[in-house]
């Protein structure tokens, strides 16, 4: 595995990667229904592809054929608005590995405060990443009631 900037040739890689997610991982912990509102479909390339030409970091684990495994991003106010992994990598390390190159971008970028909405199985996971839980913010999607945890992280200099 190696990560690497995202290349607009990954839009629809991680559009079917996101919605995977989504539909296999955060299904074991939010309604068939939630799942539904949160990505009712495989979400449009293009909007990758603006997501990689906005200014925020973007970065993309790939495995030894260049396919992408997991990705993230960091804005530049310390915004991390996706980090996402293909469910059959959950758990080995490759998002744990992406996050601390997501970290290392936003310090060497000036940011000293991250910031997540985390899913319900997002926020074990930052939590290990020496997040603070904030608060649970609840909302909907389409109707549909949902929530996610507002969390933040303190970087060092």
């Amino acid at each position: 595995m190696r990560i690497r900037s995202v290349e607009p040739r990954d839009a629809g890689a991680l559009a079917q990667l996101f919605h995977a997610a989504v539909h296999q991982i955060a299904r074991m912990y939010y309604s068939r229904a939630q799942v539904l509102a949160w990505a009712p479909a495989v979400p449009d390339e293009a909007r990758f592809r603006a997501r990689a030409a906005d200014g925020r970091t973007l970065l993309v684990a790939v495995d030894e054929a260049d396919a992408p495994l997991a990705y993230g991003d960091v804005e530049r106010n310390g915004h991390i608005d996706h980090l996402f992994c293909r469910p059959d990598v959950a758990g080995t390390g490759v998002t744990a590995a992406l996050y601390t190159a997501l970290e290392a971008a936003a310090v060497e970028q000036g940011i000293d405060l991250l910031f997540v909405e985390a899913s319900e199985p997002a926020r074990r996971f930052f939590a290990k990443q020496g997040f603070s839980l904030i608060e649970r913010r609840d909302f909907e999607i389409g109707g549909v009631p949902i929530h996610n945890y507002r969390m933040e992280k303190k970087l060092g200099r």
